[in-house]
């Protein structure tokens, strides 16, 4: 449930009520009985900081991460932020399953 800044008009009272947004707002203040309390309007409870999170975080693929580090399952480390695309392994001594000749 979000949390309400209110603020009395009139006696300048101030009180943060834990309400549901369904709830209707509050009117009467609780300290000097008036119907002048009102909602403030205040700034959000949390921040976002940091470049980046949801660059690195959200998207998908295998693309390196802005800090030139490919992601830790390949252990590769590029020298550049730009993605490079797939190169070729050569794997010696591995053959594909040859189709059996029915002999």
């Amino acid at each position: 449930m979000p949390i309400y800044a209110y603020k009395c008009e009139s006696c300048g009272f101030a009180k943060d009520v834990l309400q549901k947004m369904s709830d209707a707002p509050l009117e009467v203040c609780p300290a000097c009985s008036q119907s002048s309390f009102k909602k403030q309007v205040t700034a959000a409870g949390f921040q976002l900081k940091g470049s980046g999170w949801y660059a690195t975080d959200f998207k998908g693929g295998n693309t390196a991460s802005p800090t030139g580090v490919a992601p830790a399952d390949t252990g590769v480390v590029s020298s550049s932020a730009a993605p490079e695309a797939p190169k070729a392994v050569a794997t010696p001594n591995v053959s594909a399953p040859k189709a059996d000749s029915g002999g």
